[in-house]
């Protein structure tokens, strides 16, 4: 995986891969996500969530773009010690909060709202389809902000009333909400 642009473009970082329990976004999926992300967002002013961050890689990229304040989740402890090592690497641990937790958990006790959330879960997370009714239901995002779920074909969020828009790079389905 790499930082596809900013000012850690082309650094590399190699999640260990034995027992990963991640399926991090393709170079490909998130360089056409940030594509559609530069045209709509300042970075630079960005209050940022990453649900279900796993190797950190959407974390980075929005670092590496000038966000200045990044809130990572994930639970497993695997992918937290990587990413608190990954961002004392690139000398970032200023920008980002890590939190170990259940990202439902979370998501129900959480007081602060952003700008931008990101949520990658499993795909075969039997409840995902419940993510983007929580999140407004939670009311955490600012208005005016997006909130992106990386998903799989078998979901279809075409029918949310906060649906925006959808962005498909083969296997990876990104829908956004407003």
């Amino acid at each position: 995986m790499r930082i596809i642009s900013g000012q850690f473009k082309g650094r590399k970082f190699f999640p260990p891969a034995d027992k990963w329990p991640t399926r991090p976004t393709t170079d490909f999926a998130k360089e056409g996500l940030f594509n559609i992300l530069q045209n709509h967002l300042d970075f630079e002013e960005l209050k940022v969530l990453d649900l279900f961050g796993g190797t950190g890689n959407h974390s980075y990229e929005f670092i590496s773009r000038g966000c200045r304040d990044v809130t990572y989740v994930d639970k497993f402890g695997g992918c937290l010690k990587f990413v608190e090592k990954t961002a004392k690497t690139l000398d970032i641990e200023d920008f980002i909060k890590i939190t170990r937790a259940d990202v439902f958990k979370f998501i129900n006790r959480a007081t602060e709202q952003y700008d931008y959330i990101f949520a990658g879960p499993p795909y075969a997370l039997s409840t995902i389809d419940t993510i983007p009714d929580l999140i407004f239901e939670k009311e955490l995002l600012q208005e005016n902000g997006w909130f992106v779920m990386e998903h799989n074909p078998h979901h279809n969020f075409e029918n949310h009333p906060h649906f925006f828009q959808v962005r498909n790079y083969g296997k990876t389905i990104f829908s956004i909400f407003k």
